[in-house]
């Protein structure tokens, strides 16, 4: 690589690149990120290469492999360009039929197409499958576009024009304003404008300043971050170079989980291809600007989220919190004025620059501008990573793009912004998503966790999960969080557990209002979040709980129990012999029976009798119905 020297060369390398590219050529792009590698990706991969080398058309067909395409769950994913063919759930076997049918002659093959369970209509383009076909990708979709391992790739995109424009067209303070003007909104959890955390480490007189990208994406579930760094890593360098540069900074720095090898890999390589063409380092581009990117693995503690806490982590000590009499964007790094920002923030600035702020403000509400991407999981149809215009309601993102809940149950409820977020019953779906109506209706945004909850779920075990795994990942230093949070989860515990007591939801009141007052950090402060709002919107299940030591949505173990209803038992045995504890009594063309001192609840007879029997059933706040004599056991009807 030839270290490029100005704007006008940048431009030339990039038209240099162009040229050489064909766009009407066959294209293969597979994604492979993390999720797909989980689901063979790599040897989809390997067998792609044999296979166009085993047919003869290494010089017609391109084989790109892209970061991840959104739809994780019906990976691995390829997109045969330019006719945007998708073809979901790869397997190597499929390769050979891939090449010779669709690469060769052109046809498509129907079973690796996505089916649209509404309609049974077969949808050959990525574009129109709805979970696509609902989403603004103005910022994952680039993912698609390029192998992440290439710099060229990035460039052939309008790669890295952003950051010349601002070192050769603008200032910082005008930088800055383009920046204020778009209203973009940090999208770590906090919802702080950009503009203003920039213009307080700029105004700052202290010569030292740093930026940094926190990549410590500890939310269950979540992995926005993780896909955006492995898929498009020179965006997320970029949009920190400008940061740099609109502020004073010399010094960058990544924090990323130890957990995402991936993404680590591909933002190194980032940084080492970057820094030989000239795009990072001393005199980037010419222009006397010189800034650098140092990588950091986080250990994965959860609270390292928190930007103190991550600073202090940064510096060499253990990761944990300190109070903010002034902020870090003025006493951040080693007391110097520092911004931070999260992976998605960071490359959106790039997308600002180059298109303008007006065209940002485009999408969005009032209050929150651009698009956001969500992690959508749970009881849900479509899962994976989705980006929307703010705005958007709860409902369309659920029914359109996520395809209603699975197996066609009830929804009950979503849970947003992480472990911290709050849980949105079904009478707020038409929610509109944005920073300051979540909050308004008792979650928040977060990073952009998103779980989809139905009729099967127990809202009180849900508050108890969320405050159990803030419990453990409290790193201790104040009470409120400390003692506090670990209280509100041995109460939450005990109720699922059918021993409550009546003034348990007062006390739980009490604590939350403590930690949310004057624990020392977020965490610590929104650690309430998960009770409170479940509490608010389904107060019922946790009377029902105290009161009548019954759980509504037959989940608690130690409030349910299982019994065979002799009516509908066939005596297929497919429960006896499933069972782990040897709890079930019966034989053929007997009815069966639970021995209910054996029985661990562990749900697997419920879980394996045949639907089309339902003869296994679940009872909470109710004595089981008394076992029929054994000489009335023998099944008359016989079995099928």
């Amino acid at each position: 690589m030839a270290r490029i020297k100005s704007s006008a060369e940048l431009e030339e390398l990039r038209e240099g690149i162009l040229s050489q590219r064909d766009p009407d050529k066959r294209t293969i792009t597979l994604c492979s990120g993390s999720a797909c590698h989980a689901t063979g990706s790599k040897l989809v991969a390997a067998s792609i290469e044999e296979e166009i080398k085993k047919q003869g058309l290494t010089d017609q067909v391109n084989i790109r492999k892209t970061g991840c395409h959104g739809f994780c769950e019906r990976g691995p994913i390829i997109v045969i360009q330019p006719d945007e063919i998708c073809y979901l759930e790869i397997k190597p076997e499929d390769v050979p039929e891939i090449v010779s049918e669709t690469i060769r002659d052109q046809k498509i093959i129907e079973r690796l197409l996505y089916t649209d369970p509404k309609t049974d209509q077969e949808i050959i383009h990525e574009s129109e499958i709805p979970f696509y076909k609902n989403q603004q990708r103005l910022l994952f979709g680039a993912n698609i576009k390029i192998d992440p391992k290439s710099i060229d790739d990035y460039l052939a995109i309008g790669g890295y024009s952003a950051l010349s424009k601002v070192l050769f067209q603008m200032t910082p303070e005008e930088v800055l304003e383009e920046v204020k003007k778009s209203n973009l909104r940090g999208r770590g959890g906090g919802g702080f404008p950009a503009g203003a955390k920039w213009e307080g480490s700029r105004n700052d007189p202290e010569e030292t300043k740093y930026v940094i990208v926190n990549a410590d994406e500890g939310d269950p579930g979540a992995y926005m971050d993780r896909s955006l760094l492995e898929g498009n890593p020179h965006s997320v360098l970029e949009g920190l170079a400008i940061g740099a540069y609109t502020i004073g900074a010399r010094e960058g720095y990544i924090y990323v989980r130890q957990e995402y090898p991936l993404a680590v890999e591909n933002i190194n390589l980032a940084i080492s291809q970057a820094e030989e063409y000239g795009l990072l380092g001393e005199n980037i581009l010419g222009s006397g600007f010189d800034f650098t990117v140092t990588v950091h693995q986080g250990a994965g503690a959860f609270v390292c989220g928190e930007s103190s806490a991550l600073m202090t982590a940064l510096e060499g000590r253990a990761g944990e919190p300190r109070p903010k009499y002034i902020r870090s964007n003025i006493k951040g790094l080693w007391e110097k004025p520092t911004v931070l920002n999260n992976v998605e923030t960071w490359a959106n600035v790039p997308l600002i620059i180059n298109n303008g702020a007006d065209w940002f403000t485009r999408y969005g509400t009032e209050t929150s501008k651009g698009t956001k991407i969500f992690s959508l999981v749970g009881k849900i149809n479509n899962t994976g990573l989705v980006e929307v215009p703010m705005g958007m309601t709860l409902r369309d993102i659920i029914y359109k793009i996520g395809g209603g809940i699975h197996r066609d149950k009830e929804f009950k409820a979503v849970q947003t912004g992480g472990p911290s977020g709050g849980c949105l019953p079904e009478n707020l779906l038409d929610l509109e998503v944005g920073f300051d109506e979540l909050t308004q209706a008792g979650s928040m945004m977060g990073s952009g966790g998103m779980i989809v909850m139905d009729e099967d779920t127990c809202m009180v075990d849900v508050a108890r999960y969320f405050l159990d795994f803030l419990a453990d990942e409290s790193c201790g230093k104040c009470v409120p969080c400390r003692e506090g949070v670990k209280q509100m989860l041995h109460i939450l515990t005990d109720i699922t557990r059918g021993k409550g007591k009546e003034d348990d939801i007062e006390l739980l009141e009490e604590l939350a209002e403590v930690a949310k007052e004057s624990a020392l950090c977020a965490l610590g402060q929104t650690a309430p979040n998960p009770f409170l709002s479940t509490l608010k919107y389904f107060k019922a299940e946790y009377e029902a709980h105290i009161m009548e030591k019954r759980c509504p949505a037959l989940y608690c173990k130690e409030l349910i129990e299982y019994y065979i209803d002799p009516e509908k038992c066939r005596a297929c045995m497919i429960c006896l012999k499933q069972c782990p504890s040897d709890a079930i009594i019966g034989e053929k063309k007997k009815v069966h029976i639970i021995d209910q001192e054996k029985c661990t609840k562990c749900n697997t007879c419920f879980e394996v009798c045949p639907s089309r029997f339902g003869a296994v059933k679940k009872i909470s706040g109710e004595p089981v119905p008394p076992p029929i004599p054994e000489e009335e056991r023998i099944i008359a009807r016989g079995s099928k």
